[in-house]
């Protein structure tokens, strides 16, 4: 079965997290979730990170608002794929955690979705594992398909009103 975790640097973020659990558990990839910080539990993060591979762990989420390093420090102690998601804040809605996650070093890759993007974070997790698993490189081309068919009755829907106008 494909694992994934999803990790986020304090439970606040969890609203923000949780659309990216959703849509892993609904295509059958098990999670494992926590709350680790960068900087409040350094020791915690770079554990987690040394020990996921061997685990079971495939591809790892990683949520942060603000300084937003916890993607950096797990991803610098692993060489699984980390995604990092960023958290808004009020400080500059979230520009300030994109920054901190998309501007790594080289040699310390993060993928990145945009601002509170926790679908998309978990959609990029599941294409990542579909490379391995069929069975979710299937449900993802189902979840695209369902996804065109509603876009196209949608815009068939708006033609019909745009003609009473």
């Amino acid at each position: 079965m494909a694992k994934a975790a999803v990790v986020m640097g304090s439970k606040s973020d969890f609203p923000v997290v949780k659309p990216a659990v959703k849509i892993l558990k609904e295509f059958g990839v098990e999670c494992e979730v926590r709350v680790i910080s960068a900087h409040r539990t350094p020791e915690e993060a770079h554990e987690f990170a040394s020990r996921a591979k061997d685990n079971g762990t495939e591809v790892i989420i990683c949520a942060a608002g603000k300084a937003a390093h916890l993607g950096g420090v797990i991803a610098a102690n692993t060489t699984l794929p980390v995604i990092g998601l960023p958290v808004k804040t009020d400080m500059m809605g979230g520009l300030d955690s994109l920054l901190s996650i998309v501007q790594m070093p080289t040699g310390i890759p993060v993928a990145t979705v945009g601002v509170n993007g926790g679908e998309n974070a978990g959609l990029l997790a599941l294409q990542i594992l579909g490379i391995k698993y069929p069975e979710i490189a299937c449900k993802l081309a189902d979840y695209k398909s369902a996804m065109r068919t509603k876009i196209n009755a949608d815009d068939a829907a708006l033609q019909e009103e745009l003609k009473e106008i």
